[in-house]
């Protein structure tokens, strides 16, 4: 791989990361498009999904701090008999949910009965397929799940339209409740194992389905991907670090794929609270469709042809 091919997926995973529109698809059909798709690519997309990390941290320090301290003190609280779940402050309450909301990741490590597959481990295979049909419908239910969320975010509204001097960002619930962050963690799994399913989109669109304001939702997701988004890279890393081909990209490679998804991906988060704000989400809601129908046609060309219409190269699937 260039540095030039590590800068155009530094882009593309700092930009759909947080953007509605899945990095993980858009990791495929790049490397789909570039002829550089396969396991090969697992210890870079690592690096490039640790890129993104910084500039979640970069984003939110003061309210990640604001938690560590806040986490602290609860841990401090509980221990000597004062932790109080009705008495909560905002801090506290976003903590326990931000926990609940992590659990249903254990899903991901049962077995697949009949295999010796856990089910972490479709993702792997899902991501790595020759073939992006797959990748093609995900996208197009991130659409379905969008337009969902716009349609409930006006209901929460009251129905009211961003008119000059009127302010709807208020409206919907300021926090979550258990329910909502189950919610919010099955769907954030269901994203972890189909690539083209938008992990940031289809969490808000769960928030928003269940009452919660838009944008502490999206403060929400983009917090909750702190944790997974490590859990993701240490997972990753020692899965790269197995396979055969090991860690074979040279350093300045990994150094520009990472710095450019740090950049980009600190950029797409204030672009994406901008969208959110001005209500403009249906942006996306045309973007994923119009690519997810476009790549379910080519990959049944693909399928028929068992060539890849991008590389000339023959697709085994």
């Amino acid at each position: 791989m260039s540095i030039i091919d590590a800068i155009i997926q530094g882009i593309v995973q700092g930009l759909t990361e947080f953007l509605p529109v899945s990095s993980s698809g858009h990791l495929a059909i790049t490397q789909h498009i570039l002829g550089t798709s396969g396991e090969g690519n697992l210890f870079f997309n690592v690096m490039l999904h640790v890129g993104t990390l910084v500039a979640v941290i970069a984003f939110y320090y003061k309210l990640i701090w604001s938690l560590l301290k806040e986490f602290f003190v609860m841990l401090k609280d509980i221990f000597t008999g004062k932790f109080k779940w009705s008495e909560m402050n905002y801090e506290r309450n976003l903590i326990v949910m931000l926990i609940i909301g992590l659990l249903p990741l254990f899903l991901l490590f049962l077995p697949i009965p009949g295999t010796d597959l856990k089910i972490k481990d479709l993702a792997d295979i899902l991501s790595a397929s020759p073939v992006l049909i797959v990748t093609a419908i995900s996208l197009l239910l991130t659409s379905v799940l969008l337009t969902i969320g716009i349609v409930c975010n006006r209901r929460n509204s009251g129905g009211l339209r961003h008119l000059k001097g009127t302010k709807t960002d208020s409206a919907g619930k300021e926090s979550y409740n258990v329910l909502d962050a189950v919610l919010v963690g099955l769907m954030q799994v269901a994203a972890a194992i189909l690539p083209g399913l938008s992990r940031s989109g289809s969490t808000l669109a769960v928030g928003e389905m269940r009452g919660i304001n838009k944008q502490k939702a999206l403060d929400y997701t983009f917090v909750l991907g702190v944790p997974s988004i490590i859990a993701a890279a240490l997972l990753e890393g020692v899965d790269a670090l197995k396979s055969p081909e090991g860690i074979n990209f040279e350093p300045l490679v990994i150094i520009a794929g990472m710095v450019v998804s740090a950049i980009v991906g600190y950029l797409a988060i204030v672009i994406f609270k901008w969208f959110l704000k001005s209500d403009k989400m249906w942006i996306f809601v045309a973007y994923t469709a119009i690519v997810g129908i476009a790549f379910i046609i080519i990959s049944i060309i693909e399928m028929n042809t068992g060539v890849n219409l991008f590389t000339g190269m023959p697709v085994n699937w």
